[in-house]
Formats: structure tokens, sequence, C-alpha cells
């Protein structure tokens, strides 16, 4: 195929700014998908991704236009999906950016935008939208000149609802994106952007070629992993998957290689041919580094290896997962997972038991610290229970992170507050326009991973945009806190946590659990400590029989019999009494703050 006559473009855009309905619309104009076939959400296949109205998985599609090949890649817009924005524009030329009339620029669709401008990629700006009523394109274009530096009148007006101005932006993208490089005859080199595991084919990669040519039947060598396989099938989504013989320099589709391992084909993954190979990969992508961690655990011990089996496929769809084994004293064998983010925990969770038919319990999410020992070793900790005793600890070390918040300048002082409450500190406050501010502070991630996204919309009323980068780590004043139930510790529930806030921290899981935990036929001291010493206590009182209702009279000595009988009874159910901890409680770890 003519390369001259190919276009990869991505598109990006702050979540909810239309990036799904746009494609949509493109499916539509282009004539790629019947009106007859057409439904919304047409590239989002989950039925969590259409329950929730968010893009999870970004999704590649082919079309067609005014003799052109325009190889289109959704993407999501949620900050936790970042990594899936980078793997789709490694494999683009150019990208739309998707900026809300209504709304203007938020913090991802700049965090985006850079990401954009460091692969050199081609940026055609369009706002969207333009049909509601609180449209503002002429103030929001002057805001896109200002900001992004891209000319005003270049900047595009379309409503992907209506499809008004589509034709117009499907033609700036043939103008303004270049075509691809690359020769046919050069040794093969196809970058693997996606995969996922189907059971009756194996793993269905999504491969955008670079150089070379890729052809069914040709014998494939994965670079990274190793290993070799035949190309089953290699094909195009039109959208529906169509085999073709060859794919050529710039051109995307998918492959299938009969491959069973998921490690062989990982995304960012090179695939050269055996015989004409090439000298060396492609530059793959940076490796995902998890932020929040917690553990996931079957409530039936006999699914333990379902849900390995389970995380294995997960992984290959989702390169950014991370787990392995770990064992808990009150939830049995389980994994210690990694996420990029609390929503990206929260939708793996929730993918791993729909799809897989599993019942989890999953502990409170906690982040990756450094412990530097008093032998001078250095320690990695990422799950609290694992920290070492007080005693033999140097300085913890924590990560904090880079936050820009975007907000209506209405809203500043309250978003100050919440920033400071979890100890954070200023870098920048900067008016974007007289309405908008934009304000960073560095923060320590455990402070953001729980709940401080929620707090920030509830507080500016859905108004304010959040994006947030690494900014390495620091020494802070932590400490464990665990919990025990009847003098045990539950490793379950032991969180590191900032020596301020430790105290109100074992206050009110005490408090908690007394309500979650049900009644035993003895007293159950629920305990919250730091090291040896005891911060917070709660009762969960035995339940009560009257054994003295049979005794109506007599000496005084027989009641005081009966009850030092019972005393005895109640001591050694206590000595060897376990207790049931409900799956409830677990989950009140994560909602402590409601």
């Amino acid at each position: 195929m003519d390369r001259s006559k190919i276009r990869s473009l991505s598109v990006i855009a702050h979540i909810d700014h239309g990036k799904t309905t746009l494609s949509d619309r493109l499916l539509e104009v282009t004539g790629t998908v019947s009106a007859r076939d057409m439904r919304a959400q047409y590239l989002d296949n989950m039925d969590i991704e259409r329950e929730r109205g968010i893009t999870i998985k970004l999704q590649s599609v082919r079309l067609g236009w005014k003799d052109h090949v325009l190889n289109l890649i959704d993407t999501p817009g949620h900050v936790d999906f970042g990594y899936e924005v980078s793997r789709s524009l490694a494999a683009c030329e150019g990208v739309i950016l998707l900026v809300d009339a209504a709304q203007g620029i938020e913090a991802q669709t700049l965090a985006n935008c850079y990401l954009a401008l460091e692969n050199d990629l081609e940026i055609v700006a369009c706002l969207n939208k333009i049909d509601l009523p609180a449209a503002e394109p002429d103030l929001y274009a002057e805001e896109i000149e200002n900001i992004l530096g891209i000319p005003r009148d270049e900047v595009l007006r379309i409503s992907a609802k209506t499809g008004e101005g589509i034709p117009d932006l499907l033609d700036a993208v043939i103008e303004r994106i270049p075509a691809p490089e690359g020769d046919p005859d050069d040794p093969l080199q196809a970058l693997i952007f996606d995969s996922h595991f189907d059971p009756y084919r194996g793993v269905v990669s999504s491969v955008r070629v670079m150089t070379g040519t890729l052809r069914s039947g040709d014998k494939l060598r994965f670079m990274q992993a190793g290993a070799v396989h035949e190309a089953d099938e290699i094909g195009v989504r039109n959208p529906t998957n169509t085999p073709v013989e060859a794919l050529g320099p710039g051109e995307a589709g998918y492959l299938i290689a009969g491959i069973k391992d998921v490690g062989e084909a990982r995304s960012g993954e090179t695939v050269t041919t055996v015989r004409n190979a090439a000298a060396e990969p492609l530059d793959g992508y940076q490796d995902p580094k998890p932020m929040v961690f917690c553990g996931m655990y079957p409530v039936d011990g006999d699914q333990f290896p379902d849900l390995r089996d389970a995380l294995d496929k997960m992984r290959l769809s989702d390169a950014s997962i991370t787990f392995e084994p770990e064992t808990s004293g009150a939830l049995g064998f389980g994994f210690r997972c990694g996420f990029l983010g609390l929503l990206h925990m929260e939708i793996i969770r929730e993918r791993l038991e729909r799809e897989f038919g599993l019942n989890l319990i999953a502990t409170a999410p906690s982040v990756e610290y450094r412990v530097n020992k008093t032998d001078g070793s250095r320690l990695v900790v990422d799950n609290p229970s694992a920290m070492p005793p007080v005693q033999e600890i140097d300085s913890i070390e924590e990560p904090w992170f880079e936050v820009t918040v975007l907000t209506p300048s209405t809203y500043t002082g309250t978003v100050m507050e919440l920033c400071q409450l979890r100890r954070g500190e200023m870098q920048k406050l900067e008016y974007l326009s007289p309405e908008r501010v934009e304000l960073k502070y560095t923060i320590p991630l455990a402070e953001v991973v729980t709940d401080f996204f929620d707090q920030l919309k509830s507080r500016t009323q859905g108004y304010a945009s959040l994006d947030y980068e690494p900014a390495g780590y620091r020494a802070s004043a932590l400490v464990r806190v665990d919990v025990l139930l009847n003098g045990q510790p539950v490793d379950a529930f032991s969180m590191v946590i900032h020596r301020d806030k430790a105290d109100d921290y074992g206050r009110k899981m005490c408090e908690k659990l007394r309500e979650l935990i049900p009644r035993q036929m003895f007293d159950v001291p629920i305990q919250a400590a730091i090291g040896g010493r005891i911060i917070a206590r709660q009762t969960v009182k035995a339940k009560r029989k009257d054994v003295l209702a049979k005794c109506y009279g007599g000496d005084i000595s027989r009641k005081r019999k009966l009850l030092e009988k019972q005393k005895e009874g109640k001591k050694k159910m206590k000595s060897i009494g376990r207790v049931e901890v409900p799956q409830e409680a677990f989950v009140s770890a994560l909602t402590l703050d409601d």
C-alpha cells in the first residue's frame, strides 16, 4: 500500500471531554460502521466501560477517508491510565487534542499534550461540544493559544455528538499529520502496543509495522522475550478483524501466532523475522512503575490457583500490573498487587470478579517505602506487615508526587486547605485567566492514593481537575500502626502512617472494628499499637448468659461459686478462641474516612 496515503493518529483529552463520542462519529462519517450496526461507545467493548462511561483499554481501528487510510487509536483519559496513552503515542505520527468548549484546558489535557510533544507528534487541536449552550469556543481558543502556543485560527470547532465539523477534522488530519516513514524491504521491526488473550486462539496482539513487511506465515522472533513463533494470521480491524496477506510500513493491525504463554507478547515487544532479523529492538516504553499496592485474597482458599491464572491473563492486556504471592495469617494465601492508582486498582478488582468469577478481599492500599536500617542497609517495603521492628529502623523514606490542580478561582481557598491537610507544600500558584487557577503542590503519595481525588471533586463541585507525576523520595516521620484482635496482630489491618496522624487512625480503626466484629462468647479487646505501645483500645463485649437465673435463693456463696465457674470457662474460651472477622471489616479499611 502507498505509504503517503497512511495516517496514524491517536485521540487524547482530559477525562469526559468526548474522545469516545468522537470515535463513534468518525466511524459513522467514514462509513466504517453502518448506521444499522452503530451503537454508543462502539469501541468500548467491556461492560464496566459502558456502565461507568469511561475508556479503560485503548482500542485501535482502521478508517477510510478520501483515498487515505487512517489508523485511529482511542485512548483512556483518567490519570491512572496514562500508561495506555504513552503506549498508543509510540505507534502514531500525530494526535487529535480534544478540549471541551464549555470547560477549557484541564490538567490531563496539559499532561497528554506535553507527552505528545515529547514524542515529536503533530497536534491537531479542536474544541468539542460547541453545540452546548454553555460553550465559549472563542474564549477557550484564546486559552489554547496562550497556554499551548497553538494559533487560535488553527483550532477546529466540532461537535462529536451532532457530527458538526467532523469532515473538516478528517481533512485537517490528512493535511497536517505526516505520512509514516520506513522501507518495506528493510528488516522487519513491528511494535506490539497492546495484547489480549483469546481462549481459542491464544494471544491476539495489536501491532504497528515501523519498517519492513509483516506477512502471514512468516517465522517471527519476539526480540525481548527471545521466543520464535509462526504468524498464523495477520489482519486489520475495520472494526471487525479482517485477515490480510501482509502489513507494510506505517500500517497497524493485529497478529495471531498461537502464543499460549502470556509473557511472550508483552506490550512494548519488538517483532522481527527469523530469516532477515533486525539488528536491535525498537525503543520500548518505560516500564510502568506501580504506585499503589494492596493484597488480594480469594474469599474461598480453593480459588487461589484461579486467581493466579486470572492475574496472568489480566497482565497480558494490562502490562502495568505487578503481582507476587504473599501469605497472611488472617486471610491465607493471596497476592501482593501493584497498580498505577486507586481507580486502576478498583477497575482491576472488578474485572477479576466479573470476567473470572472470583470473590476477592482487597486489603487497604499502601505505597512503596524505602527503609534505611541502623546497620546501613536499605530495604524496599510495599507491605506494611514487612516493615522491620522499630529498633532496627534509622529512617523511612516515602514517595512524593508533584500534583497539578486546575480549578475555578472561587475554589482556590478550599483546594489549598485540602492540600495542606494532606501535608502538601505549595510550589506555584498561577492564574491562567481571571476565572481559572493552576496550583502546584508536592504531596506524599500515601496522602494522594486514598481519597484525595474524591475530596477534590466534592470541594470544587466537580470543576477541579488533577494530574500528578513522581517527585522522588523524602525521609518522613512514619510509623507502623498494628491492629491486635484478642492480643493477636492482624497483618491485613497494618498501616504505615505519619506519626502525627497515627493516634487518630488507630482510634478510628478500633471504633469501626468494634461495630463490625460480631460478639463472641468472651470479651474481644481491639487494640491499635505502635511497636509495644498501645495507642487506642475498644472492647467487643461478650454475649451474656444469666447463670444466676436458676439460683433463686440460699447463701451468697452458691451464686459466687456459679460466677467463678463461668469466669473459668470464659478464660479458657478466650485462650483458645479464634475471632472471625467478617469481609465488611476488611472493606472498611478502605472507607475509613466515610
